[in-house]
């Protein structure tokens, strides 16, 4: 009986210390309550897969919300002037879909010293020429994209037809656009709200770099965006569409005044007379 009342007393006191233990024990609620939250930032990470080489555009960039503690060194905030600063950078390694864009591990952004020299082929030169509003496709040329440079001349002859004086030529092919503007932004507007006139860097060979610049003097030029399934390789095309290509009410031929004619006329022994006509 001994041994039983002190089994029980025993029993009865761990179970007290354990109805204590749980009641002064904090709950998971709590604990977790108490916890200080790990601040979460809105970053940029990549859209979808990028390859080393590719020229930033708006849409390769997404916003997403990470654990500041998962953040290393160099990473960009979702705001409208880091991202602004972003395009047109040119990505340095493989980036997956959801990476976040580090910098400058990850990007070398248009501002960054040697930026235009990193992004050139190898053997090419970067050549800039002025473009309006319209001429530069309203805006919608990003770098990256792979364009046609058109010449348009008019020919101050006046022994040519008149559908031969406005001549439009491609200059050059398939080329690659590296830059828009210094700051290689699009849709920038001057104080007016107008579109601002922009500058259009391209990637060219030493001689066609030569060629450009020959074309700028020449007359006005332009560029097309060609599709995004075009070959890298760039070529020149000889000839040209004249305005009598475009219009048939311009005439291809020069109209040559008539030839001022005249016929004598002689009667018997008489002297001749001669008529003009």
């Amino acid at each position: 009986m001994i041994r039983i009342a002190m089994f029980l007393l025993i029993a009865a006191g761990v179970a007290g210390f354990g109805v204590v233990a749980y009641m002064v024990m904090p709950t998971e609620t709590a604990v977790a309550a108490a916890a200080p939250a790990v601040p979460r930032l809105t970053v940029l990470v990549a859209a979808k897969p990028l390859r080393p080489g590719t020229l930033l555009k708006p849409e390769d960039l997404t916003p997403k919300e990470v654990n500041e503690d998962r953040l290393s060194v160099g990473h960009v905030l979702d705001q409208a002037d880091a991202k602004r600063a972003l395009v047109g950078g040119m990505v340095l390694r493989n980036l997956l879909a959801g990476d976040v864009v580090r910098l400058p591990v990850d990007v070398l952004r248009p501002a960054d010293h040697g930026f235009l020299a990193a992004v050139l082929t190898p053997g090419t030169r970067a050549v800039s020429v002025a473009v309006d509003t319209v001429s530069g496709i309203a805006g919608l040329i990003w770098p990256g994209d792979f364009v046609d440079l058109i010449l348009t001349q008019s020919l101050e002859d006046p022994a040519l037809a008149a559908g031969r004086r406005v001549v439009a030529e491609t200059v050059l092919r398939n080329v690659r656009v590296i830059a828009i503007d210094q700051q290689l932004a699009q849709g920038m507007t001057g104080a007016t709200g107008e579109a601002a006139a922009r500058t259009v860097t391209l990637e060219v060979s030493a001689e066609h770099a030569e060629h450009v610049q020959v074309a700028t003097r020449l007359g006005r030029l332009s560029l097309t965006v060609r599709s995004a399934e075009a070959g890298p390789e760039v070529t020149r095309r000889a000839g040209g569409t004249y305005g009598a290509d475009v219009s048939n009410a311009l005439p291809s031929q020069q109209k040559l005044p008539a030839a001022a004619g005249s016929i004598k006329v002689f009667g018997g022994a008489s002297e001749g007379k001669e008529f003009k006509f």
